[in-house]
């Protein structure tokens, strides 16, 4: 009998308890970003001062360890999320713990930071507790999209992205909102728990003229990379079984474009063609990340040990320009005042940048820049520095313009002139890539395939104010907070015909 009162006084003393006030917190989980900070809601009801209770937050299973302990007026935080947790307020018009807020904040957001939470809270004669779901996510890179040819005349579109979490759906788009099929799809997890992303898909010219690559999250936020497929050319001099190949290609890009008979005219004899019958592939696209390509960014200086008496070198080896006792061998432009990297490659990708004005000079309007084969360090004239021959290069020649060392060279008009221009190889992929920085513009890639290593070439040219300066890229500014912004753009997009 008297055990049975006693239980009934604790049932009565366990329902008063409850019954004296309630954890509230949201029924929706919380979503944040990696590298943000968020806001766990929790509050007390009805309102009472919260500052003579003992407040609790913990993960499952982690009472005796709690993230933060509030108690007699004292915060005591748990190791891993030391000087990254606080008390907070759930609202503009809350009053804070004299109002009941309990809420907890968390900042610089980690993927390990994922995980329910629960709120506790107790007094002399009450207590009571309610779980908050944290959800941490990583919007990714904007996709990188490369294409490479395929024997069967398709052309293989790679898209690549990073920095995500969790893994992100894929999927590929032609412009008619067509949803293609990827050829396959692999992903790899980092040491940050964040996931890369690689798909591809194999198409051809009368698929699509722009082809998108999205990779999103179940959030609903995504991440797209376009490429218009109609602006690749693919040359192959090698295939003398249909000479007519290329200037049907190219009669075909002209027809779209309305004018067949005046530029095919006009460009019959620019098309680009390597003496060594290696493929060469000159894109035109619009606007690009540059932040992305900086993630690929190297510290170049030039190699002392084997420049020619024209040049004439900073003591940094970042600056060059024609010696002041250089006098030109003949007329046209100095290709002998060439300057080599002292930096080898011979995989991967790298990324560099080189200026071409300093203030208050004009531009430069004379320079090459390009990569050499490791040990064709012995630069003579025009004839003599073809892709055959280990050079790749684009070249400003005044008067004479821009154009690519393919022989006979290809043309191209860049308006405004280039005041810094970056140059991305990938060596692997058999790629060198020209962009106008300021512009946030695409110039032209070729294609070829490298062999043995490479190194960075650099000629000053003649008669200009400025000097050609190698730059040290800043530091891409990688923030792990990341919201989709509509001028936020993939390496490659928005694609318009060579001149």
């Amino acid at each position: 009998m008297l055990s049975i009162i006693i239980i009934a006084l604790l049932v009565n003393l366990l329902t008063e308890t409850s019954e004296s006030f309630t954890v509230v917190v949201p029924r929706d989980q919380i979503v944040a970003h990696v590298g943000s900070t968020v806001t766990l809601p929790c509050w007390i009801s009805p309102p009472e001062n919260a500052e003579v209770l003992e407040l609790r937050w913990y993960r499952p299973d982690q009472f005796r360890k709690p993230v933060l302990l509030y108690q007699h007026g004292k915060i005591i935080q748990e190791e891993s999320f030391r000087n990254r947790s606080s008390l907070t307020l759930h609202s503009d018009l809350s009053g804070g713990l004299k109002d009941g807020d309990v809420s907890l904040q968390l900042e610089k957001l980690r993927i390990q930071d994922e995980d329910s939470f629960r709120c506790y809270v107790s007094g002399e004669s009450a207590f009571d507790s309610r779980e908050v779901v944290l959800k941490v996510i990583a919007l990714g890179s904007a996709p990188v999209l490369f294409p490479q040819p395929l024997d069967d005349g398709r052309v293989n579109i790679s898209c690549k992205s990073s920095g995500w979490y969790p893994e992100p759906d894929v999927s590929w788009m032609s412009d008619e909102r067509t949803v293609l099929r990827p050829g396959g799809v692999s992903r790899s997890r980092g040491a940050d728990e964040m996931f890369s992303v690689h798909s591809w898909t194999a198409v051809s010219h009368s698929d699509a003229q722009l082809l998108s690559c999205s990779m999103s999250l179940k959030t609903g936020e995504s991440r797209e990379g376009r490429l218009n497929i109609q602006a690749i050319i693919f040359l192959d001099p090698s295939d003398s079984s249909d000479p007519w190949k290329a200037p049907f290609i190219i009669l075909l890009i002209c027809a779209v474009l309305g004018l067949v008979g005046l530029i095919l005219y006009k460009y019959r004899h620019k098309l680009p063609v390597c003496e060594d019958g290696l493929t060469e592939k000159l894109i035109k696209e619009g606007d690009v990340n540059i932040e992305e390509l900086r993630k690929h960014a190297v510290q170049i200086t030039i190699d002392r040990e084997r420049l020619h008496p024209g040049p004439s070198v900073s003591k940094d080896c970042k600056i060059v320009r024609e010696a002041l006792e250089y006098k030109p061998s003949g007329e046209g432009f100095p290709y002998e005042l060439c300057a080599f990297g002292a930096q080898r490659f011979s995989s991967g990708r790298h990324y560099w940048e080189v200026d071409l004005v300093r203030p208050p000079n004009p531009s430069k309007e004379y320079w090459l820049i390009g990569v050499a084969k490791h040990g064709r360090f012995h630069s003579k004239d025009r004839s003599a520095l073809t892709p055959s021959s280990g050079y790749w290069f684009l070249c400003s020649d005044g008067p004479n313009g821009f154009y690519t060392n393919s022989d006979p060279p290809v043309s191209l008009s860049l308006t405004p002139r280039p005041e810094q221009l970056g140059v991305l190889l990938d060596y692997d992929l058999g790629q060198l890539s020209f962009y106008s920085v300021k512009e946030r513009k695409h110039v032209l890639t070729m294609s070829t395939r490298f062999t043995g290593s490479v190194a960075p070439m650099f000629n000053p040219g003649v008669g200009d104010l400025s000097p050609l300066i190698i730059l040290d890229c800043p530091e891409p500014v990688e923030s792990p907070v990341e919201t989709p912004v509509e001028s936020s753009q993939p390496l490659l997009s928005n694609s318009s015909a060579l001149d």
